[in-house]
């Protein structure tokens, strides 16, 4: 476990983390780094990639010329020798890992980072479902580690803060379980909902939730606004299995770079009143810096290249009806940022510390400046 930082009035002298980056090509992993760059409590050591990846070699910012003057970290390629070197026989310690990798590799090696006393923040699927039985049917391969499979907590930032502090492996979840759970768990968690009524979430998304490698249904000249993987998407036994209520998840392709809406329908219980459900909202996330309830739809272009979550909903009280729509950077809020409001946690740092300026943060969390 991660040793806590002092306090914002003893940080004048911050003992910076190490850490490596698994999987530094691309665009998740991109993103982590650039946040991690500017988190005064980490210091990144080194970034890796695949041990056959054609980025071997390369440095950060030739690869993602973004960084152009700020990253020039050599891109080194992993392996058990690596490992060995680096984690086994090292002379100063890793204290964390994110590992923004294919979902067999993190299911492969999150144990033995763990072993090794490294904190372990895996953005891939490797542990985010529960049932084992469930990854052959929604990611096409066995756990070759289900007992590390049953210590991994979920990390769904401003819903398991307790639970992110106390664990050795977090499970940074998905883009649309990300918004569709900030949208649901208000009313789940104090059971407003009719059991076992439909509850349905339908989720669009930019090319880049698909990932960086070429692909023709990816090709942006080739998207079109279209649903793909109805009743089979890998996301489903996520969201159904956080917000402790079976959804069906409708997931949709759309011809933009980033960002991700997800909106969902349910029926609440006959006596539930819209006072109810905007109380619920409110005690969720008044004090949650990073979930801005709008008083209007949200749109995407109001969360890209942002760390936050827009959220907005309204109840028909006569038909029970319930329609609640997220707004988040799929990349970001959705991936890379929340890993970020993970580490933060686990450092015993406010969840959304380095995301916002110092300022706005105290201004948010109500803290004097």
């Amino acid at each position: 476990m991660l040793k806590q930082v002092a306090t914002t009035e003893k940080r004048t002298k911050i003992r910076k983390i190490n850490v490596v980056v698994i999987g530094a090509s691309g665009y998740v992993g991109a993103e982590l780094i650039g946040l991690l760059l500017q988190h005064d409590h980490v210091a990144l050591q080194h970034l890796l990639v695949s041990e056959n990846s054609v980025s071997c070699g390369k440095t950060f910012n030739e690869l993602h010329p973004r960084w152009q003057g700020i990253c020039e970290l050599p891109l080194h390629s992993f392996s058990q020798d690596w490992f060995d070197s680096f984690i086994v026989c090292a002379k100063e310690k890793l204290d964390a890992v994110f590992f923004a990798t294919p979902h067999e590799f993190s299911a492969n090696w999150a144990q033995a980072f763990v072993e090794a006393g490294v904190k372990v923040f895996d953005l891939s699927g490797g542990f985010r479902l529960k049932n084992a039985a469930d990854y052959p049917q929604y990611y096409g391969f066995e756990h070759a580690d289900v007992n590390t499979l049953a210590k991994a907590q979920y990390g769904l930032a401003e819903w398991q803060a307790q639970e992110i502090a106390n664990a050795d492996l977090i499970a940074v979840p998905g883009c649309y379980p990300t918004a569709s759970l900030l949208s649901l768990k208000p009313i789940t968690r104090n059971n407003l909902h009719i059991k076992n009524s439909l509850i349905v979430v339908n989720g669009i998304s930019g090319v880049t939730g698909a990932g960086r490698k070429a692909s023709l249904a990816t090709n942006f000249n080739e998207v079109s606004l279209t649903p793909y993987n109805i009743l089979q998407h890998r996301h489903q036994p996520e969201i159904s299995q956080e917000a402790q209520a079976e959804v069906i998840f409708n997931p949709h392709l759309a011809p933009y770079k980033r960002g991700l809406l997800a909106t969902v329908t349910l029926q609440l219980n006959n006596d539930v009143t819209t006072a109810q459900v905007e109380q619920a909202y409110v005690n969720a996330y008044q004090e949650q810096p990073l979930i801005r309830l709008t008083p209007n739809w949200p749109k995407i272009d109001n969360v890209a290249y942002t760390p936050f979550a827009d959220l907005h909903w309204q109840y028909d009280q006569q038909k029970h009806t319930l329609v609640v729509s997220c707004a988040i950077d799929n990349l970001l809020k959705g991936a890379a940022s929340q890993a970020v409001q993970c580490l933060n946690i686990s450092l015993g740092l406010p969840s959304a510390y380095s995301l916002l300026s110092q300022q706005v943060l105290n201004s948010k969390c109500g803290e004097s400046a």
